[in-house]
């Protein structure tokens, strides 16, 4: 049987927890998840883990922080007083808003606090700083 290898387009089912069990995606209900090995179009961690597989392989893969969304920066963590944000702009404890930088790109960050005087904003991925498991199986090679 074939084996994959970097520059193979492949399709997985997935299912990604944190370390307390928590699952924060599944492919599980949707079509498998199709990408290039190799191109950097999924997380390090999980891309090394495909080369050598076969169709039909199943493996549970450990990802660590620094191989998934990296660390946590604290200086991505920014106050914002709540005057400088439009009133229609809705904002609650852990929803995400897209925020502009100087030049222009987009960038989502999550509101992480709300007050009278001020708003925290958190522009880390929410996985940032969480190392990662991946139950995976290999569903075909394209």
């Amino acid at each position: 049987m074939t084996e994959v290898k970097s520059g193979d387009t492949v399709r997985i089912h997935y299912t990604g927890t944190l370390n307390d069990g928590t699952v924060f995606d599944s492919s599980d209900g949707r079509d498998p998840l199709e990408f290039t090995v190799g191109s950097g179009q999924i997380i390090p961690g999980l891309d090394k883990a495909i080369p050598g597989m076969t169709p039909g392989d199943k493996k549970t893969v450990p990802v660590p922080a620094d191989e998934a969304y990296g660390p946590h920066h604290p200086e991505g963590v920014t106050e914002i007083p709540r005057g400088d944000i439009p009133a229609d702009i809705p904002l609650e404890t852990g929803i995400m808003l897209q925020m502009s930088t100087p030049d222009g790109r987009q960038i989502p960050v999550t509101v992480t606090d709300v007050t009278e005087e001020k708003v925290t904003i958190d522009a880390n991925h929410q996985l940032a700083g969480k190392d990662l498991t991946f139950n995976i199986e290999l569903v075909e090679i394209a």
